[in-house]
């Protein structure tokens, strides 16, 4: 028992650091910390552009960062099994403060490097050396071998192409080139990754932690626990909903697994679940929290750079598939709780439908309500206090924040989590409500911040972070001051300073990892930039797939499985996009698809972080099964058939952007959300053998269909009618003055790629407004001439429309594809729909004859 209680902490320490140290040498850490989170502070917030002073630029703070992250690395992280926990080794200590000397090399010398660019002195030399060996120990000890073995390989690979084989070879770099390029400049270490590091990610690990330590978490599972716990399978879904609750804010799997898991997996396996499903429903539930925005494990906010797209679009683009997800798991929990013959917890019954449907509406109106009169109040109060406007919000969440507390003090706090505890009773929802409504007060700051002021990330997070400062220092007083009855004694101001300084030395220990894997993914990306390797992943992919649309897409994700094995969520997404998301765009467009940038961003993440869930790795599987006492390999592969959902996913919005809420009006998104939620629940069915009663194989083939049909009805439309008709090249013009304005025409191009190869693609070209095809041509920014039969672009002018879209001079148009007047795709859900009535009614059948006591006698 002891040994699987010690793998759970092994787990947790690969994301915190597994040694601690006493004496002097544990201040000494705990100060780094408490420093660097303060800094964190600092930079995010307005003070230094107030005071004048700190002011620092991307470089300068990116290495700070990184200096931090390093030399707790090595102070936190032992080298080895058998190094010691409770004291640091000398060694360490040296590595420490080099490495860190050489990160923090940039802000130092930083004038001087900005005057002298690519002209390396043997100093410069020597700390990148440093620097890089070093910075690939860090990740050996912080993440594992997987994320250092990579970056070593394709730091080895940048210098030695020249002697690779013909399909891999190229150029190769000098040395000299390559420290200059991974360390001094910012293409490498120093690169975006690190940068969204330094001014996001930290902020929002930090606002997580503080959450947590003001009882959030807690908070959030008794809520959880107390809300489902009396439907089948209670205990199981509550782990769903609290790990999507903590896992949109949680930059780890594993992180959430252990910390959530500790308490719902012990109660599935009371309730019946065997250890490897309780752990798996823990897997899936925790994983998925990593797709779920604000935060989605911080690759949100890499996204906004990465694909240059504003923070409120990616947002909207990824919610509807995270939440069809989180809605289909609970879902599955439920037919596995049918399956199990479970029963629901405690002497309270779940109330009918129509009533759960009332007061399931009667909630939302109020929510809306609320949402609105917050909204507009706001709205009204800012411009009424013009320059006051920060302190009149300021006084009004004050206000809030002592009314919510004089609630919560009318009713008893929560209790410490049992989880050996019986499972006879249920808390009481009303009570578990009202005792913790003070912590929705920073999310709604954070969520106003971010979708309503559209301030940066960074800052939002930073606003959110003040308001749990000042919920940490009073809470525990307040609470204690406000309740009359004397039952309880809440802890006093230095109470709340404690927890403060816990939840900022936490916040610190649990960006080390991410830090530090930021920076070792910016090798990669930085190799991929020197060496373009990019183009010969996209030749390789190309050769295996044959020219296969679906069978690239597999491919892809399968790489994407392989190189996010063993990574934490930030450099598995950095690794994924710059490795693999150039090539869907490249062979998709030769092979006329044409997918939108998120769509593929999202598709190679989604896969990415399925390693944390698929075995032979599946680190949070590992870590699952350490907490349940099941076997890993079962709970890996039971994890992964429970998120088939969310491995479907990304091949349905890659060809239904819809999915996305992309092009799509308001109503239009809500009847895409509820039919992609019913499909999805399908889906949910059809995978797991059960609908409304065990399926035989022919039914659960026919839910497959239904939900495949209602996901992507655009696949049987274009059989009965071509969306498209082919016309000439040198009609272009006269088609463009047919075509509807706001509508799309599919162009093939011959042209040159980056390496001066001849290759075909696809593109879409935007139909503006125009009274002809010669004006809309010109507002498309292109020329066009005609040259032996053929159709050549002339020009294109520079940020026009048709330069966007991947057209440049001297390309040839092969072929125009203009849209053409069909019925709604939409209209494919009716046959749809009948095909599920019908499975509906067979299984229905099926169960009456199961019930009838004669004839299941007969």
């Amino acid at each position: 028992m002891s040994e699987k209680k010690l793998s759970a902490e092994e787990m947790i320490a690969q994301d915190v650091g597994a040694r601690m140290p006493s004496g002097i040498m544990a201040w000494v850490i705990a100060g780094l910390a408490l420093c660097w989170s303060l800094f964190q502070l600092w930079i995010a917030s307005p003070l230094p552009f107030i005071f004048g002073f700190g002011v620092l630029n991307n470089t300068e703070t990116r290495s700070i960062h990184l200096a931090f992250a390093l030399l707790l690395a090595f102070l936190v992280f032992p080298a080895f099994s058998s190094s010691p926990r409770h004291r640091v080794p000398l060694i360490d200590m040296v590595f420490g403060l080099a490495v860190s000397a050489a990160a923090a090399y940039l802000f130092v010398f930083y004038q001087e490097l900005s005057q002298r660019p690519g002209s390396l002195t043997l100093a410069d030399l020597a700390t990148a050396c440093i620097g890089i060996i070093l910075l690939l120990e860090a990740t050996r000890r912080a993440l594992g071998p997987p994320l250092a073995i990579i970056a070593l390989i394709f730091l080895v690979y940048s210098l030695a192409g020249p002697y690779m084989p013909s399909l891999l070879a190229h150029r190769g770099v000098s040395f000299t080139a390559l420290a200059n390029h991974q360390w001094i400049t910012t293409e490498g270490v120093f690169g975006i990754a690190l940068g969204v590091s330094t001014s996001f990610v930290f902020l929002f690990v930090l606002f997580g932690a503080l959450l947590e330590r003001a009882g959030a978490g807690h908070y959030f599972i008794q809520l959880a626990f107390s809300l489902l716990g009396h439907f089948r399978g209670g205990p199981a879904k509550a782990a769903v909903v609290a790990s999507g609750l903590t896992g949109m804010i949680s930059g780890s799997s594993i992180a959430n697994v252990v910390t959530t898991g500790t308490f719902t997996i012990p109660m599935m396996k009371r309730t019946g679940f065997s250890a490897e499903k309780a752990g798996a429903v823990e897997v899936a539930s925790s994983v998925n929290g990593q797709i779920m925005p604000p935060v989605m494990g911080a690759a949100a906010f890499l996204m906004v750079e990465y694909i240059g797209m504003p923070y409120v679009e990616i947002i909207k683009h990824a919610f509807l598939p995270a939440a069809i997800s989180y809605i289909a798991l609970l879902y599955i929990v439920h037919l596995e709780s049918l399956k199990l013959g479970l029963q629901p917890i405690g002497d309270q019954q779940p109330r009918p439908w129509l009533l759960r449907l009332t007061g399931f509406a009667f909630g939302a109106t109020l929510i809306c309500g609320l949402s609105l009169a917050v909204y507009f109040g706001l709205g009204w109060l800012k411009p009424a206090l013009g320059d006051y406007a920060l302190e009149g919000v300021g006084v009004l969440l004050t206000l809030s924040y002592l009314g919510l507390l004089k609630i919560a003090s009318s009713v008893a706090p929560l209790e410490p989590e049992d989880a050996n505890a019986p499972l006879d009773a249920l808390p009481q929802t009303r009570a578990v409500l009202l005792s913790g409504l003070h912590f929705l007060l920073p999310v709604v700051v954070l969520v106003w911040c971010l979708m309503v002021e559209r301030l940066s990330p960074g800052l939002s997070a930073f606003w959110g972070s003040m308001v749990l400062v000042v919920i940490l220092l009073t809470q525990r007083p307040l609470l204690s001051w406000m309740r009359t009855d004397g039952l309880y004694e809440h802890g006093s101001f230095i109470d709340g300073a404690i927890d403060l300084r816990e939840g900022l030395l936490a916040g610190a220990r649990n960006m080390i990892g991410i830090g530090i894997a930021t920076a070792a993914a910016g090798l990669i990306v930085g190799a991929v930039s020197q060496t373009g390797v990019g183009l010969v992943l996209a030749e390789l992919v190309e050769l295996l797939s044959m020219g296969n649309l679906l069978l690239m897409l597999i491919l892809i994700a399968v790489f994407s499985l392989v190189l996010g094995m063993g990574l934490p969520t930030t450099a598995n997404y950095i690794v994924v996009s710059s490795l693999l998301a150039p090539v869907v765009v490249s062979l998709g467009q030769q092979n006329g698809l044409i997918v939108p940038l998120i769509a593929v961003h999202l598709f190679v993440f989604y896969f990415g972080i399925m390693a944390d869930v698929t075995p032979p790795v599946g680190l949070a599987s590992f870590a699952a099964s350490a907490v349940s006492k099941g076997a890993p390999l079962k709970t890996g592969l039971t994890a992964f058939y429970y998120s088939l959902r969310t491995a479907a996913l990304p091949f349905l919005f890659i060809f239904n952007t819809d999915l996305l809420l992309i092009d799509v009006s308001f109503w239009h998104g809500v009847l895409i959300f509820i039919i992609s939620t019913a499909a999805m629940l399908i889906f949910a069915a059809g995978t797991q053998g059960f609908f409304l009663v065990r399926s035989r194989w022919y039914e659960g083939a026919l839910l497959l269909l239904v939900s495949f049909t209602l996901f992507r009805p655009g696949f049987w439309m274009d059989m009965l009618h071509d969306p498209y008709r082919e016309v000439s090249p040198s009609q272009l013009e006269q088609v463009l003055g047919e075509v509807e304005a706001e509508s799309q025409l599919r162009l093939r191009i011959r042209g040159e790629n980056a390496v001066g190869d001849l290759q075909e693609f696809s593109i879409l070209l935007p139909t503006p407004a125009g009274a002809s095809g010669a004006e809309r041509l010109q507002k498309l920014g292109l020329t066009l001439y005609e040259n032996a039969g053929r159709v050549l672009i002339d020009n294109v002018a520079f940020s026009s429309p048709a330069a966007d879209a991947g057209l440049m001079f001297d390309q040839q148009i092969l072929m125009v594809h203009a849209p053409t007047e069909r019925w709604a795709k939409e209209l494919m859900w009716l046959p749809g729909i009948l095909l599920l009535f019908l499975v509906a009614w067979l299984q229905r059948r099926r169960q009456k004859l199961a019930s009838d006591p004669v004839i299941s006698m007969a």
